[in-house]
């Protein structure tokens, strides 16, 4: 038995010995791993609108948004409801059409983005940090980057394009290799075809190139790339839609915002806690490479930011009312991630101030301006909007490990963060897709229920309940569709863009519940979190009860016939 165990170890050691001398191999089968248990995950959240695009893509490739679509009540067209430019949309036709359109085709097709962005972190990784695999593997194991990797939306794409986009320009200009400038330049195009904070990349390698090389020359010429495509891109829709898209989007999010009615404070707080819990493994790594003092110094601020925003109003109207947590539960892990995000900002800080470097330079205007459009610029918090971050800020951590080893903190207390931070990302993202799984089933189980009584079956909400009710051949309730005498409406509770209908004309008639995730979530009024949107909790993710999915069901002209049942 002792030679047999001595065997197996031995192998195991020659794997892993040959895997290290192949790096990339390597990350490519961790990211595999990583998301290869979730690669059937039902749609949910914005899904539908990219697939439902690649969809009409197919037969109108010239007019990806040429179709009306109900997700807000009433039927629109879908370019006046979509904020996000088509390339994603295309790459799913793409995969469609080629594999078919169920989860696990579509979700492989994104695996492969996902690789591309590892790879690509990986890459630029080498020249700016000592330990590539680290840095890569890092940004992999991140509960934002897990999350966004398994819908089918356009973040990850835009990801990909953002790190391969800056590889190419920090080479190119090394190396005085104009290919590589240009191939930037049209890379930034594809990023901001993906999603318009792709622009972001314009100004942020503009400021590197003449930190880089202190004047201006024939290498700023390949950022006019980007800025012709935008143009073309903004009159062609303009010219199918009467109205701009790139435009539309930048006035919907300034005119949105102010609609949710968070100060700039609350909402800096909030963005703060989305990156520290976002961006998990940083968060563990601040507590070896920050002195205590310096982390305590931390809490204070972030722990006084937070009191002042919840007892100016700013905060405690949006949130204050949490049915299933209390406010010091959640006050706590607000405050433990939001030090986590300060960490993560005066890490940027501080290595620019160290090393003064263009590379340096770079990374802390990533993370600035990266944050300070999550926070301030865009419509609302979420997630999403901070997936950039992730291989600046791992990144950035490795380069301060590198500086703090000799004397601090050693291999294991490094692989033990690590080990923490991707044990809690594949927590999250387990939890994100009970969540999707129990949209689908409640959809599935409302319909299978009450779709084939008397009368018909409407539904409202939308995200993947929309999508696997509209599967089984249902309708959804808005003008100039509306339910009649008789029939039944089906609305889940977590959901968006749900208005109960007026109890004159319409009655609870029974309630389904289906559950989801249960001590963690993405997306819970009740618990505080809103991965997607912060107007459902100023978390990404929280920890507590969470309930189970709920769908009222009501009946239509005339009392029930039976009372609700309780939840």
């Amino acid at each position: 038995m002792a030679l047999t165990w001595t065997s197996g170890f031995k192998r195991l050691d020659d794997v892993l010995s040959w895997l290290a001398l192949r790096p990339r191999l390597l990350l490519v089968l961790l990211t595999v791993a990583a998301f290869g248990p979730f690669l059937t995950r039902p749609l949910n959240i914005d899904d539908p609108l990219f697939v439902w695009a690649a969809r009409h893509i197919q037969s109108h490739p010239t007019d990806p948004y040429g179709f009306q679509v109900n997700w807000y009540g009433t039927m629109s067209p879908m370019w006046e409801v979509t904020k996000n430019p088509p390339l994603a949309c295309y790459y799913l036709a793409l995969a469609g059409s080629v594999f078919g359109w169920s989860e696990l085709a579509l979700h492989a097709a994104m695996l492969l983005v996902a690789i591309t962005a590892v790879l690509g972190a990986h890459r630029l990784a080498t020249r700016l940090c000592g330990r590539p695999v680290l840095a890569a593997a890092a940004m992999l194991l991140t509960p934002v980057f897990l999350v966004s990797g398994v819908t089918l939306m356009c973040d990850m794409l835009l990801l990909a394009f953002w790190l391969w986009a800056v590889v190419f320009w920090i080479e190119g200009l090394e190396r005085g290799e104009a290919w590589r400038l240009i191939l930037a330049g049209v890379l930034i195009a594809f990023a901001t075809l993906s999603k318009y904070f792709g622009a972001a990349l314009v100004p942020l390698l503009l400021a590197h190139g003449i930190f880089k090389r202190r004047r201006p020359g024939p290498w700023l010429l390949p950022l006019l790339i980007p800025v012709v495509v935008v143009a073309l891109y903004q009159w062609a829709t303009h010219a199918l839609y009467g109205r701009g898209l790139w435009s539309d989007a930048a006035t919907y999010a300034t005119t949105t915002k102010d609609t949710f009615g968070i100060s700039a404070l609350g909402s800096g707080v909030v963005a703060l806690a989305f990156a520290g819990g976002g961006l998990a493994i940083a968060t563990f790594l601040a507590l070896l490479v920050w002195r205590p003092a310096a982390l305590a110094a931390g809490a204070l601020v972030v722990s006084g930011l937070f009191v002042v925003a919840f007892a100016g109003g700013a905060l405690s109207r949006k949130y204050g009312a949490l049915a299933g947590t209390s406010s010091l539960w959640l006050g706590a892990q607000m405050i433990f991630w939001a030090t986590g995000g300060l960490a993560i900002l005066a890490a940027a800080v501080m290595d620019a101030w160290r090393q003064r470097d263009a590379q340096s330079i770079l990374l802390a205007l990533w993370v600035g301006g990266t944050f300070a459009f999550a926070a301030f610029g865009n419509w609302i918090v979420n997630g999403r909007s901070l997936l950039p971050l992730a291989p600046a800020v791992a990144i950035l951590f490795v380069r301060r490990l590198e500086r703090w080893t000799p004397s601090k903190p050693g291999e294991k207390p490094v692989v033990f963060c690590v080990i923490a931070g991707a044990a809690l990302a594949l927590a999250v993202v387990r939890a994100d897709c009970r969540f999707a799984q129990a949209a689908r089933e409640s959809a599935e189980l409302a319909g299978a229920k009450y779709g084939a009584s008397p009368g018909r079956l409407w539904f409202e909400g939308h995200w993947g309940f929309q999508y696997y009710m509209e599967k089984q051949g249902f309708a959804p309730a808005g003008a100039p569709q509306v339910p009649a005498e008789g029939d039944r409406l089906a609305i889940p509770m977590n959901n968006s863009n749900t208005t109960p209908p007026d109890p004159h004309i319409a009655h609870p008639w029974k309630a389904l519940l289906v559950n989801g995730p249960r001590h963690l979530t993405t997306t819970s009024r009740d618990t505080g979190a809103g991965f997607y949107a912060s107007e459902w909790g100023p978390l990404p993710f929280a920890f507590g009860n969470v309930p189970p999915e709920r769908v009222l069901v009501y009946l239509i002209g005339s009392a029930p016939n039976s009372a609700l049942p309780a939840p």
